[in-house]
């Protein structure tokens, strides 16, 4: 059996080498996507063994999409984000894997979010992630500019945990956050997707993660401003679908029904909303 991996990077030099160790450890090809690294990310794959593929950056679909078409004939694809990585006994869980002939479509893998914050380091939440996939399944379109999560599909579980850098930031994270809520409500606006009510999305989202995921007795006080703010997305995302919905951001939309996904970053990394 063989196993395609692969990376989608910017400037996450901090981060990369080790995401990349597990890769290598575990794959018989891994491509690093470099979609404008600017730190000495490229260099740095490419001397760990990765093959560095350069892409302009238009999305999250579009770029999974070109990494998955970048590596060679493979049975199956698995990729982390490059703030992730495997400890030695996920790599060797995943080697056993690997030896089984596996034959599901797809097994999800717990990604374990860790929160580092004034110094403390805590698990925020452990949550089962889709990133082991058939090569044939594994398609992303490239109007799927965040949370480019593939369909649903019967599957497996491989308990080879992801070790993922979460956050070191409630502000910074509250920001990521609110970036990502107008991006999704932009897709759900031209898909025609129905609206939720937003007050009661925030608390939802806080109870799952502090409460019944256990942030709360792990992080304290940290954990429940860290979950505040992550669950700032679910409300924000249907605040923005309203607005969008009475006409707000018409440039926006304009540019995300068109496909200019990259001028629709642009302009919301840099506040461009119009």
């Amino acid at each position: 059996m063989r196993l395609g991996g692969y990376v989608l990077h910017r400037d996450n030099r901090d981060t990369l080498e080790p995401c990349l160790r597990g890769l290598l450890a575990l794959c018989d090809e891994v491509v690093a996507l470099d979609t404008g690294a600017t730190d000495g990310s490229v260099e740095l794959a490419r001397s760990l063994g990765a093959r560095s593929v350069p892409h302009a950056w238009r999305g999250y679909g579009a770029a999974r999409d070109a990494a998955v078409k970048a590596l060679g004939p493979c049975d199956y694809v698995f990729y982390l984000d490059s703030d992730e990585h495997l400890e030695p006994g996920a790599v060797e869980t995943l080697r056993a894997w690997k030896a089984s002939s596996p034959t599901e479509a797809v097994y999800r893998l717990p990604r374990r979010d860790w929160a580092e914050l004034d110094g403390r380091r805590f698990l925020f939440r452990t949550q089962w992630r889709a990133r082991l996939v058939r090569r044939e399944r594994a398609v992303w379109k490239p109007e799927q500019i965040v949370h480019e999560a593939l369909p649903k599909m019967a599957g497996g579980r491989v308990h080879a945990p992801i070790e993922h850098r979460f956050t070191t930031s409630v502000a910074r994270r509250s920001a990521k956050e609110d970036r990502y809520a107008l991006l999704w409500a932009l897709r759900a606006h031209a898909e025609g997707r129905r609206l939720k009510p937003v007050g009661v999305q925030r608390v939802a989202s806080w109870m799952r993660d502090c409460v019944l995921k256990g942030a709360l007795w792990r992080g304290g006080g940290d954990a429940s401003r860290l979950a505040w703010a992550v669950a700032g997305y679910h409300s924000a995302k249907y605040a923005y679908l309203r607005e969008l919905r009475q006409g707000r951001y018409p440039e926006l939309a304009r540019a995300y029904a068109e496909g200019r996904y990259d001028e629709v970053f642009t302009r919301v990394r840099e506040g461009a909303l119009g």
